[in-house]
């Protein structure tokens, strides 16, 4: 059965499923192999261990609401072809959930215990998004990566020096953060004005600071 054909119910199980798959453990299956492959892994401080895997974290909590978002605004998206970009959108960050998760076990470590609730909360903004329209849809796709690019780029400042393998992940995400955010805008996106992206700032280090310790 095609896309086009699916009715609004098979649309919303479609949803759960995916739900159910980003949350459960277990690395979700990936295109891309991570790049952090071929990358020694450090000597790394239980301290500098420690901070490595909040960073990554944080960065697995930042996918998950990806999915989340993007899932929301698939459900309502008006036009098929938005519909379909959103559901595009979030096959390619399936990608970084598992480079994170691969990473967080490395690292011995886990994904944040508050993922269901980041979820429920991003998959609601992402459908009442959609609701609006897909311009206001797709705007808050182009805000919400900009806002996931700066939180990249001081990601790579904190890790430590010598975890390569972290920052390789961290680098090929923030190029692929940065092409959804171009081509969100690129599809017609709204351009939020800046204290609608002061509230999405102070939001996003609410997520952050949570997820880094638990």
């Amino acid at each position: 059965m095609s896309k086009r054909n699916l009715s609004g119910l098979d649309r919303l199980l479609i949803q759960a499923d995916r739900a159910l798959r980003t949350l459960s453990p277990g690395e979700p299956c990936h295109r891309r192999p991570s790049p952090a492959k071929g990358e020694a892994e450090a000597d790394l401080s239980e301290e500098e261990r420690k901070h490595a895997a909040g960073l990554m974290r944080v960065n697995h909590s930042g996918e998950v609401c990806a999915q989340a978002l993007y899932q929301g605004q698939a459900l309502t998206a008006k036009l098929p072809e938005v519909r379909g970009e959103m559901e595009r959108a979030a096959d390619e960050e399936i990608d970084h959930l598992a480079w994170c998760e691969q990473r967080l076990k490395e690292l011995d470590s886990r994904p944040s215990l508050f993922n269901p609730l980041w979820y429920g909360l991003s998959f609601g903004l992402g459908a009442a998004a959609g609701k609006v329209s897909d311009r206001i849809s797709l705007g808050f796709v182009a805000a919400t990566e900009n806002q996931v690019c700066k939180h990249l780029e001081s990601h790579l400042q904190k890790l430590p020096p010598e975890d390569n393998k972290s920052r390789a992940v961290v680098e090929q995400m923030l190029v692929d953060e940065d092409e959804h955010a171009h081509a969100a805008l690129a599809a017609g996106g709204a351009r939020f004005p800046s204290p609608v992206k002061g509230v999405m700032s102070l939001v996003s280090k609410v997520m952050t600071s949570a997820s880094y310790k638990i």
